[in-house]
């Protein structure tokens, strides 16, 4: 019997220990880590290399979509599979150009979510069914609009440097956290604002949100 070698990332401890304690009891799954945050995810998985990665959205310092981009630019082989609030289709286009094989709202019943590890580890895609039938085609194939294109036109450090700007650091903070100069950090917060036609920390804060980097 092959076991599937999954890992988790969620800033909640609970939620963790709640999936840890569900997928413990299955014989076919081993829960292979855990972290709390995305940058630590990047560089667990890196190390552990998990078959499947149960990744939230939403999580302080690096979200679940920016750790998925990192993640699979490194590690290819590995199938992202996002747990998130979220049921609508705006976010399924995000989640599929960030790389990740699948997308599970929170609420779903813990057999969905066993069929959906299993599923990704196939290296097929899994949407729940609250997402409509067909809609994963429709995404690949359409063409984005400008709100998506703000996601793509950005690099991933400028994705990084907006969600720790809407967060609410200071330049200094930032280039504390992310190991860079001050200088450098203004340069790619200037960079964003001019690509994002923002004129203004409010602005940037407001196009972090709508793009899924923040809440």
């Amino acid at each position: 019997m092959t076991v599937i070698k999954v890992f988790l990332v969620d800033d909640h401890t609970i939620v963790r220990e709640g999936i840890r304690s569900l997928l413990d009891a299955e014989d076919e799954i081993e829960v292979v880590g855990e972290a709390e945050d995305g940058r630590e995810a990047v560089e667990k998985v890196m190390e552990s290399r998990p078959d499947v990665v149960l990744m939230d959205i939403s999580m302080p310092s690096l979200n679940g979509l920016e750790a998925t981009v990192r993640i699979k630019k490194a590690c290819p082989e590995v199938n992202v599979l996002i747990l998130t609030m979220h049921a609508n289709e705006e976010y399924v286009h995000r989640i599929l150009q960030a790389g990740a094989s699948g997308y599970l709202v929170k609420q779903a019943a813990e057999t969905e979510l066993l069929a959906a590890i299993k599923a990704v580890n196939k290296g097929h895609r899994y949407l729940s069914p609250e997402i409509s039938k067909g809609i994963i085609e429709k995404y690949l194939q359409r063409t984005p609009d400008g709100e998506v294109q703000d996601f793509s036109i950005l690099t991933s450090r400028e994705r990084e440097v907006l969600q720790l700007i809407a967060e609410g650091k200071t330049n200094k903070e930032i280039a504390a956290l992310l190991k860079l100069s001050v200088k450098t950090v203004d340069t790619h917060r200037a960079h964003v604002m001019d690509k994002l036609q923002a004129h203004s920390t409010a602005e940037l804060v407001v196009h972090a949100s709508r793009i899924g980097l923040v809440e």
